[in-house]
């Protein structure tokens, strides 16, 4: 659903070719029983390893589980606090500030943050990062600011209406990823609004619809071709029995500006 996980998927599904190994996909969408579900699918048929970007809630017993019976696991995206396993993902932290940033250096100062959950280490860490940033910047965080939850355009689009309805109108929105962000220029255009020029508004993920929205969308590259790469790379190492380091290893993000981002416009 989300093209971001496609793209990780493109260079797994790449790198797997290579060593004439085949994935069986399986979407959880955030069930943790379901996910439950697949891997014990996956025991049964004697599967060599699991990648996976783990559900919501997901308990660190469950990785050992698989683990302890013969199913090597990566993650990916996210991480899951007492397992020991290697984990793969963008710098969520640093790739958040460096769009807050560069809000910050056009001269924006009242800037929301839109999308994301505290339940998962990604929704944490990039809010952290905007945190990280406008207290550097000696800005206000005022908790109205944050608009939790929207993770997909449709949501993005209607949180527009929250969003604009702030008392002290944010200037810029730093949204969780490009799907909330372009959803939400959407929302900004059917008021009556120009974002870009009106509101600033910036992304996450670098998805190749980010570069030919209206506006072009200001996001940040968070090297999903290469977490998938270096996932599936380092599961084949776990398979032939080559030491593979359970740590945490974070590819560095890049700032990508385009159109969406501008100086702040006061509106009435």
């Amino acid at each position: 659903m989300n093209p971001f996980f496609a793209e990780i998927l493109r260079s797994i599904e790449s790198e797997l070719d290579r060593s004439r190994q085949t994935f069986i996909l399986s979407n959880h969408y955030d069930q943790l029983e379901k996910q439950r579900t697949f891997i014990d699918t996956l025991l049964q048929l004697g599967a060599d390893g699991v990648i996976m970007s783990p559900a919501i809630g997901t308990p660190a017993e469950d990785i050992i589980m698989a683990e302890e019976n013969g199913l090597p696991a990566v993650l990916i995206a996210r991480t899951v606090a007492g397992a020991d396993v290697p984990v793969f993902r963008g710098d969520d932290a640093y790739g958040t500030a460096l769009a807050t940033n560069h809000l910050i250096s056009l001269g924006h100062k009242r800037i929301a943050m839109i999308g994301g959950t505290d339940q998962t280490s990604t929704g944490r860490d990039r809010y952290q990062g905007y945190l990280n940033a406008m207290e550097a910047a000696g800005l206000e965080v005022r908790p109205s600011w944050r608009i939790p939850g929207p993770r997909t355009k449709q949501a993005g689009f209607e949180a527009a209406g929250q969003f604009l309805a702030l008392k002290d109108k944010p200037t810029a929105a730093c949204c969780w990823n490009d799907l909330v962000a372009i959803g939400l220029m959407n929302g900004i255009a059917r008021a009556g609004l120009v974002p870009g020029v009106d509101i600033s508004v910036t992304g996450y993920d670098d998805l190749e619809e980010a570069a030919i929205a209206t506006p072009a969308l200001t996001t940040v590259w968070n090297g999903q071709r290469e977490v998938g790469r270096r996932a599936a790379s380092a599961l084949l190492d776990k398979l032939n029995g080559q030491a593979v380091r359970p740590s945490q290893e974070l590819i560095k993000p890049e700032l990508h500006v385009r159109q969406s981002t501008g100086k702040p416009v006061e509106r009435q």
